[in-house]
């Protein structure tokens, strides 16, 4: 696609050139003037890979600063990745939020944004808007195809899978659905952020992109099996896209199998202060109105814990890491089979 006509007026700019050949490695660089820094800017890692005929894939992370495999995988794409291989191009974002993941945490410690809600940004906002925008005004008019490579972060365990946002949009579901097959992980899951407009993958769906995400596992460590996963998933897509040739792509090991989050129903809030107590491993088939976890009040002991129930049947998704909760927080996620269509 070629470079949009008009966009927001911003002051953001780019040390590469986003349509220049080869491969190219740099940032994009937004003035930033704290307290101890006058004319200082924001650089946010960006490489261009572009070689040949063939469609142009963006690929993220670090859209949370605290989910790591895709930020391994996309800079050793960087590194490794022989531009010879490639026709079409790679748009390569490794940390978008880039102070937050320098701080290892969710959300900007700059602005205290979660740049998964700010989509589709503000060019004249705090710097992770400012981020945001720059992608929905720069990269996203420029894209094919967007992967979007998330983990569970600090909070989160989560079975090591491939999401698919929904569009109402049938072609762009197939194709989306295709996509997120050939990467190829262990589950396939159909995830609507409760309906939150304002995420990298629900704005890349709006700009028409064939639309990839993923979670890898979490824990607010590095799993070196969804690692690998996602290693190998990158590739298979990229060769399902046509970027990469076929042979970078790895013989299937999934059923194909795609799940979903069935809306407010999937998920087990907190109800209390105290600890968490779970009973069930993720994987484990559970059911609505079986008993799903405790909440303890550790420090009163006369307190009698409160239980938790699931309210939907499937597969426990997804898992609650750090014990301590507060009223309000998700401490487990139920997928459960697709009801919609794929194609």
């Amino acid at each position: 696609m070629g470079k949009p006509a008009a966009v927001r007026p911003s002051s953001a700019f780019t040390t590469v050139d986003l349509d220049g050949a080869g491969k190219q490695v740099g940032f994009l660089m937004i003035p930033h003037s704290p307290n101890d820094d006058a004319w200082g800017v924001t650089r946010i890692p960006l490489a261009v890979i572009q070689n040949g005929s063939g469609p142009t894939v963006v690929l993220e992370a670090g859209n949370h600063g605290d989910e790591y495999e895709g930020q391994i995988a996309i800079g050793e794409l960087i590194r490794e990745l022989d531009p010879g291989r490639v026709q079409g191009r790679l748009i390569l974002m490794p940390a978008n939020n880039v102070h937050a993941v320098i701080a290892g945490q969710r959300v900007s410690p700059v602005d205290g944004l979660n740049f998964n809600r700010t989509f589709p940004g503000d060019t004249r906002g705090t710097i992770t808007a400012q981020i945001s925008a720059f992608v929905a005004d720069h990269i996203y008019p420029r894209a094919d195809a967007f992967l979007d490579l998330h983990s569970g972060g600090s909070s989160l365990d989560i079975l090591p899978s491939t999401v698919i946002e929904p569009t109402d949009d049938p072609v762009l579901h197939a194709k989306s659905v295709a996509a997120a097959r050939a990467f190829d992980a262990p589950f396939t899951v159909v995830i609507s952020n409760l309906g939150e407009p304002r995420t990298a993958t629900a704005a890349a769906c709006r700009a028409g992109l064939i639309t990839v995400g993923t979670e890898m596992a979490g824990g607010g460590t590095v799993s070196i099996e969804a690692l690998a996963i996602c290693r190998r998933g990158v590739r298979n897509v990229l060769a399902h896209l046509g970027v990469l040739p076929p042979q970078d792509a790895s013989p299937p090991q999934g059923d194909g199998a795609v799940l979903e989050l069935p809306g407010t129903s999937a998920f087990v809030f907190a109800t209390m202060d105290g600890v968490f107590e779970p009973l069930h491993r993720n994987g484990t088939p559970v059911r609505a109105g079986e008993r799903a976890g405790r909440i303890h009040c550790t420090w009163d002991p006369t307190r009698t814990p409160d239980e938790l129930f699931y309210q939907a049947d499937g597969i426990l998704y997804g898992r609650r890491q750090p014990g301590r909760v507060r009223p309000g927080n998700c401490c487990l996620a139920v997928a459960a089979p697709y009801r919609g269509a794929l194609a």
